[in-house]
């Protein structure tokens, strides 16, 4: 079973964390035309944003196909680490350690682990390898926003990514990763908006690591 149909069987809050891994907006839901030079090189460009951010923290605003929201901080460490949190009142934490990816949920005591090449977030974590072999971009009509969909067509259990940049001096590679929709096999469709960047911040590995619930009922603060 893949993350995203866990998700989808698990009450709305536990929903609302898979909107951190998948989605993909109605309007990019087209054929895009062929990559032309110009286009393969705003493809690189972005690949080379990803892999220039050593870390990272931002705000999120995450949105589910139902219009649900939810808010936290994500926290994103070259090496493939990444942390959603949702805060104090949420007995929810997304984490990945760079090897896998986990749910967990300190209100059942379970945790949930996938492998990071069998997500959408796989894309914003390993870009030279996904981006690269199985990234196109998306026309947006607005030369200072890049739109770069990411799927293997092999893998549709897989789902697929867009990730949305806009131009931006300050960003690492010139390119700031605003928003990124994820869509799953079963068409679980999520939305992440990040706001509030904040690049070169001081993040311990530690950050990655979580308090296993099976064997407390206490969460990690």
């Amino acid at each position: 079973m893949s993350i995203f149909a866990f998700l989808s069987k698990r009450p709305l809050r536990i929903a609302l964390a898979g909107a951190a891994l998948c989605a993909i907006p109605a309007s990019i839901a087209t054929t895009a035309p062929a990559i032309a030079q110009s286009e393969a090189g705003d493809l690189n460009r972005a690949v080379s944003a990803l892999r220039q951010i050593a870390t990272l923290k931002a705000d999120f605003s995450q949105t589910d196909r139902l219009g649900q929201t939810a808010d936290g901080v994500l926290t994103l460490k070259r090496g493939g680490k990444i942390r959603f949190d949702y805060g104090e009142d949420q007995d929810l934490l997304v984490i990945s350690n760079g090897r896998s990816l986990y749910l967990v949920d300190y209100e059942v005591n379970q945790v949930q682990r996938w492998p990071i090449r069998n997500s959408p977030l796989g894309a914003l974590l390993d870009p030279e390898r996904d981006i690269s072999r199985y990234g196109k971009l998306v026309q947006t009509g607005n030369p200072d926003v890049i739109s770069v969909e990411v799927r293997d067509p092999k893998r549709p259990e897989f789902g697929m990514i867009n990730m949305i940049f806009v131009r931006d001096v300050t960003a690492p590679g010139g390119l700031e990763l605003n928003t990124w929709v994820a869509l799953d096999a079963q068409n679980n469709r999520t939305t992440v908006r990040l706001r509030n960047h904040r690049y070169g911040v001081s993040v311990p590995d530690s950050t990655f690591q979580f308090r296993d619930p099976r064997r407390s009922s206490r969460r990690p603060r």
